[in-house]
């Protein structure tokens, strides 16, 4: 049987890494080394100089193992298939992130970072992300999610990319009516969703300065990008590659 590895960056509780394993089950093994907390913008990071714990979590999907582990992200897929699991994942499936993954977000993602360190070790690895702000601002519901989820893996999960590159998968906010269906062969938007600046929130003793970022939406991106996908209410699916590997035909 098809032995799968789920992690996120959001933390072990998550909605939805929970909605991630109980989707998967249907394609494989299922085991989870996720974050004790929110680790989100961790990008690639991995733990060098101090321990990391892992041990058994409460896990509300009957049949999946589950461990909480106090590192980032890429340190749960690393102990998490090198240690933890009795043997090596044929997959990795990093998600479902609570915000979107896609244009220049990736740099900083560490749900991406999670499912580049899997294809750096050598496993299939799919990144999966939905519209976050949206939802929590206008009451929206994972509806389109949980409609494409079970056809997105059906689709990725037996299509091979080889070494250093990854599926990058997001999931519209929209109704699921306004959803216009899967967009493939994404590209990776040069563009950004938030357009950052930072706000003085305190001035401190000694002539300090206390800042807090403020992202402003944007939604200037090129035509067939990820970015735009998502814009349109498409899923977007697209290959991400690992530094130093390159770029794949489509």
């Amino acid at each position: 049987m098809r032995k799968i590895l789920i992690t996120n960056d959001d933390g072990i509780h998550s909605d939805g890494i929970i909605r991630l394993a109980e989707a998967a089950r249907a394609f494989g093994e299922v085991w989870v080394v996720a974050p004790e907390a929110q680790r989100s913008a961790a990008s690639h990071s991995i733990t060098l100089h101090h321990t990391i714990d892992v041990y058994h979590a409460d896990f509300p999907v009957e049949g999946v193992r589950a461990f909480a582990c106090s590192g980032t992200p890429g340190d749960c897929v690393r102990v998490g298939s090198l240690s933890v699991m009795p043997e090596r994942p044929q997959v990795v499936l990093s998600g479902i992130n609570y915000g979107y993954n896609a244009a220049s977000d990736l740099q900083y993602s560490a749900t991406v970072g999670a499912a580049l360190e899997a294809a750096f070790q050598g496993y299939e690895a799919i990144a999966l992300s939905e519209e976050g702000a949206g939802k929590e601002a206008f009451g929206k519901t994972h509806e389109v999610t949980d409609v494409y989820l079970p056809q997105v893996l059906a689709k990725l999960i037996d299509r091979p990319l080889g070494t250093g590159h990854i599926w990058n998968v997001n999931f519209p906010g929209c109704p699921l009516a306004e959803c216009r269906g899967i967009a493939e062969n994404c590209t990776v938007s040069r563009g950004m969703f938030y357009r950052d600046r930072y706000n003085v929130v305190e001035h401190l003793p000694d002539g300090g300065i206390r800042y807090m970022v403020e992202g402003q939406y944007n939604e200037d991106c090129e035509e067939g990008t990820d970015f735009r996908a998502l814009v349109q209410g498409y899923v977007s699916i697209g290959i991400v590659n690992n530094i130093g590997y390159p770029v794949l035909p489509e």
